[in-house]
């Protein structure tokens, strides 16, 4: 018998969803050559396209848009069930995976009070990208929320982000309250210079060569750096509550950029007990600290 090939439909209702190869490659942490086999395997397997491929984008067939609507039904069906099960065996397992800025500043560092809450929970901890969406963990936290029907996302920072620098580098520049000023000062970077050209334009300032200060691929060397105090950096302020309370940065200027952005805890939408109670609990942290600075 030639039997359903099954990775092959979880292929394509990624790449269905995306109307992208690549996005379902990075979804389903594959290569886009991978994804391109499984869906020529089942388009061999059925005996019909799935999509119209065009130089610059996919489109559904007729027969793809079938397959997507019973394909995602299915599947969220059986990662229901699944969950289930697990649950209803008693397994009371957690995986969060979360993005580096949350994971060192805000998780790690509170996580002992939850296990000593919950020690019949059994926790693993994985670092996340910004772009993931819950696949392998049991929660997630990241930027942005998912907008699956899957899922349930709940916002716990605001991404609002300010210029800011340890108090020793403005001790040695000088007075930085003004974009002119912030602009002859060293400009450190979060994984490109994007942010500081929208900041520059939002305040007004005609400046397309911003430099060549380091641009940092990793948040958390990015943070090391400004507080070691290297330059001025753009800082999700509400991520850097702690940093800013205790006088490690100093916010230069109201302007902000990203004011529409968001941090993100996601969880499947039937969570388990052990889902329910890390998200509480996790909420519960950020919302006390936020009072407490109040």
């Amino acid at each position: 018998m030639e039997y359903l090939p099954l990775n092959a439909i979880r292929a394509f209702e990624a790449t269905a969803r995306h109307l992208s190869f690549s996005a379902a490659a990075e979804e389903l942490h594959v290569t886009h050559p991978a994804i391109s086999h499984q869906i020529r395997r089942l388009e061999e397997w059925l005996g019909l396209a799935l999509f119209y491929r065009d130089a610059r984008k996919v489109r559904l067939t007729e027969a793809g848009l079938a397959l997507q609507a019973s394909a995602g039904a299915a599947l969220a069906e059986l990662d229901a069930t699944c969950r289930r099960i697990r649950r209803s065996a008693g397994l009371q397992s957690l995986s969060v995976g979360c993005i580096p800025s949350i994971a060192s500043r805000w998780l790690v560092p509170r996580l002992s009070d939850f296990t000593a809450r919950h020690p019949e929970i059994a926790i693993r901890v994985a670092y996340a990208k910004a772009e993931d969406r819950l696949d392998d963990d049991d929660i997630l936290i990241t930027l942005g929320a998912d907008p699956s029907p899957r899922v349930t996302s709940l916002k716990l920072f605001s991404r609002i982000s300010r210029p800011a620098c340890s108090p020793h580098y403005l001790a040695r520049r000088g007075r930085l309250d003004t974009p002119a000023r912030i602009a002859t000062a060293d400009l450190l970077h979060d994984e490109t210079r994007q942010g500081w050209q929208e900041w520059f334009a939002k305040a007004g300032i005609a400046k397309t060569d911003i430099g060549n200060g380091p641009v940092f691929a990793d948040f958390n060397i990015l943070a090391t750096a400004v507080i070691a105090g290297h330059g001025v950096a753009l800082c999700p302020i509400e991520v850097f509550r702690e940093e800013l309370r205790r006088g490690d940065l100093v916010v230069v200027s109201d302007i902000s950029t990203d004011d529409d952005k968001g941090y993100f805890l996601t969880l499947s939408a039937q969570p388990s007990a052990a889902e329910i109670k890390f998200a509480d609990w996790f909420r519960d942290q950020v919302s006390a600290k936020a009072e407490a600075d109040a």
